[in-house]
């Protein structure tokens, strides 16, 4: 059988197995941040599962994300965020950036170090000798901050590093994550300190619980000033209301307008808050291509509610970039919706559609995404205002 008349599978495997180890991960690593980015990869699905069949048949699973790289970034794990590289956030990183770092480190950085502890790492979690595992990493993740700071250092190495790492991935936002992982590293022990000392689950971030936040936060940033996004993604992650991170900087101003907020070195908060929309509104585009109306009424309510608590927390929002942001994801999100509305299937999920957002109109009537579609004469929803 010629090479035309063979198999799309077996010629997939014919090309992959004659890619060397590292151009196998890179491929294996873009076609996960394709998948990051929310881009349809199924084309892609015939090539994935030839690429993990050849990791497996040569043993290179474990130079991925396997056991001791996972331990490696094990104190990090509050930080991570499925979102790209490039819209993760000071406090944030990207789980997307995580693959090509190790590869760069494992093969680039420190082969040989990298080497020693794989081995030594593979041969204390075979025998369940956790605290000794706990061990290696932190002394392995002594020795990569160490390196790195001075790598870093100059401009030189710096340009270095975006090099040896553009041959893992072609996002140039994933240098920001490896700046990030060397601060957060750095501080690994003061943040586990700071993520024990916090309650586990906050109800609500007002009065005592406000004030106790405040205070941890207070000493953290006084001691470590860089760790502070980082300390702000990991109270964030324990609101019920993650939204009410922005209350941090609110209290910790003088005033109650946007620029008195942005001013203090919490103003960070805010924007996180703009993030957090950002991932809720994917959320919501993917409820309504699965047909969870429940649930994407639920998404489109806390959104509302968002919207509605930063005007009534920061005067003269408006007039701020922040309320600019604001006002660019309601129309975006207008647009989405109708988008999406126009895809689902069938009249009765129309009409199942239209009845939960029609009662989160009257909730929010004159304001945001409704407003906004009438504004504009559409008619895909068919409301009667």
């Amino acid at each position: 059988m010629t090479t035309a008349q063979a198999d799309p599978a077996d010629r997939i495997r014919e090309y992959l197995s004659r890619l060397t180890p590292l151009a196998r991960s890179s491929l294996l690593t873009e076609i996960e941040r394709m998948q990051l980015y929310g881009e349809d990869v199924s084309a892609f699905a015939p090539i994935l599962t030839a690429l993990r069949a050849e990791f497996r048949k040569s043993g290179e699973a474990g130079h991925r994300l396997g056991n001791p790289s996972r331990y490696f970034f094990r104190p990090l794990e509050v930080l991570f965020v499925d979102r790209p590289p490039e819209k993760a956030n000071a406090g944030q990183i990207s789980r997307g950036s995580l693959s090509a770092i190790w590869e760069w480190i494992s093969h680039e950085m420190l082969p040989a170090m990298t080497r020693d502890y794989c081995e030594a790492m593979k041969k204390a979690l075979v025998g369940c000798h956790l605290q000794e595992a706990d061990q290696l990493a932190n002394g392995f993740q002594t020795k990569v901050v160490k390196s790195l700071l001075g790598t870093l250092a100059s401009s030189e190495g710096a340009t270095s590093a975006a090099h040896g790492l553009a041959q893992y991935t072609s996002s140039h936002a994933c240098m920001n994550d490896l700046k990030k992982i060397v601060g957060a590293l750095q501080l690994r022990e003061a943040l586990t300190a700071f993520g024990e000392a916090l309650p586990k689950r906050i109800d609500r971030l007002g009065g005592e619980s406000l004030h106790k936040v405040l205070a941890l936060l207070d000493a953290l940033a006084n001691k470590h000033p860089h760790g502070l996004p980082f300390a702000l993604t990991i109270i964030m992650r324990r609101l019920e209301q993650p939204a009410q991170i922005a209350l941090l900087a609110v209290h910790a101003s003088h005033g109650k307008t946007a620029e008195d907020i942005a001013g203090t070195r919490y103003g960070i908060a805010v924007s996180m808050v703009l993030d957090h929309l950002d991932d809720r509104l994917l959320l919501l585009k993917q409820a309504l291509r699965t047909v969870r109306i429940d649930a994407a009424k639920e998404i489109l309510s806390e959104i509302y509610d968002i919207e509605d608590q930063l005007h009534d927390w920061i005067a003269r929002l408006d007039e701020s970039e922040w309320g600019r942001r604001l006002e660019r994801f309601m129309a975006t999100l207008a647009a989405d919706l109708d988008a999406e509305y126009h895809t689902l299937p069938g009249d009765d999920v129309h009409g199942d559609l239209h009845h939960v957002l029609e009662g989160i109109e009257r909730r929010h009537r004159g304001s945001g995404l409704l407003h906004h579609l009438w504004l504009k004469g559409r008619d895909a929803l068919t409301w009667r205002l």
